[in-house]
């Protein structure tokens, strides 16, 4: 017998069968998303309490409490010669899915200062999701104020008198020290730390004179009065305007350019994952990460780190890598740091 389906359903009753194939059929990629199928590593090179540490745990803890994967989440510190322990398991582990990266400008330097073999192409680019500040800090019982009077009385001790903290050498931080000589016409002893969580603790006891701490590296010194933040290596200063100690914002604090030191630096905070791995890994950890920028607590995170809010992905990370690595290139060049 031919059964004619017009007879036994009308158009009317069909609609809503035909709208739920057609949503199933959407929602199929969907459900194929690869996600990951074991414990994810964030592998941080550098030391605890330093502001990457500090970040790869902020965005854990917003992972884990609001449940935006299924599996586990955790922090490894590899921080061994400056980082490139870090970065070498990452580059080794290509194909892996399960490890996601910190990147800060260690990407860039390392490979030049000791002929690392490593190059941040080497790695598979998922974002940039956020630019952070440097600034310089005295213990707050000096007298220095501002960073010329401070630079001035550097300038006047004997060459290698007074000692910059940082964190590694050649690095970031030790870049923005032989900047600071170059303008100032200083001759700071550079004394390199596993973390800028420890340039912070030696500034406080005073077995540093300066150093050029991000802002979360430093913030519980400079909230309980034991540091004090003198100028920012920005081109324009901080947004965030809340009180972090009981008279200052971040915003208050002055740019180093505006106060007579033509010094400017910024880093990049942003996550790589193992070469090999495929289109849809990277974009499940967009999607993640872009999760946790938008939740309250990452928007609270950066106010109270006072971190440049910036999230790229794609094309326009790679471009910025690009012109990013060409920036340190020469101040690597400049500073003398690279491997012989």
């Amino acid at each position: 017998m031919k059964l004619q389906l017009g007879k036994l359903f009308n158009t009317t009753s069909l609609r809503p069968l035909a709208g739920a194939l057609l949503a199933c059929a959407l929602a199929a990629p969907a459900l194929a998303q690869w996600q990951p199928t074991k414990t994810v590593e964030i592998i941080v090179p550098a030391g605890a309490g330093g502001a990457a540490d500090q970040m790869a745990r902020m965005i854990q803890g917003i992972v884990v409490k609001h449940q935006l994967m299924k599996q586990p989440i955790m922090v490894m510190n590899k921080s061994g010669a400056s980082g490139a322990e870090g970065i070498m398991d990452v580059k080794d582990a290509k194909g892996d899915p399960h490890k996601l990266m910190t990147a800060f400008s260690a990407i860039y330097t390392l490979p030049v200062a000791v002929n690392l073999p490593f190059n941040w192409r080497d790695l598979n680019p998922v974002a940039l999701i956020a630019l952070d500040e440097f600034l310089l800090w005295v213990n707050s019982e000096t007298p220095y104020k501002t960073p010329k009077e401070y630079l001035a009385a550097v300038k006047a001790a004997a060459p290698g008198t007074f000692k910059m903290g940082g964190t590694g050498s050649k690095r970031e931080d030790h870049i923005i020290s032989v900047m600071l000589d170059k303008v100032a016409g200083t001759k700071f002893t550079y004394i390199p730390y596993k973390s800028g969580g420890e340039a912070a603790t030696q500034l406080v006891g005073k077995h540093i004179d300066s150093n050029v701490n991000n802002p979360s590296e430093n913030i519980a010194q400079w909230r309980a009065d034991q540091v004090r933040a003198l100028c920012v290596f920005s081109a324009q200063r901080m947004v965030y305007k809340d009180k972090v100690t009981k008279d200052l914002s971040w915003a208050d604090i002055p740019t180093c350019k505006e106060s007579g030191v033509d010094v400017e630096y910024q880093m990049l905070r942003g996550f790589f994952i193992p070469s090999g791995t495929s289109k849809e890994q990277v974009a499940f950890y967009v999607d993640l990460l872009k999760k946790v920028a938008a939740t309250q607590e990452w928007k609270d995170y950066l106010n109270k780190q006072a971190l440049k809010d910036v999230f790229l992905t794609g094309p326009e990370f790679v471009k910025f890598l690009e012109k990013d690595e060409a920036f340190h290139n020469k101040l690597m060049k400049e500073a003398g740091f690279a491997h012989k």
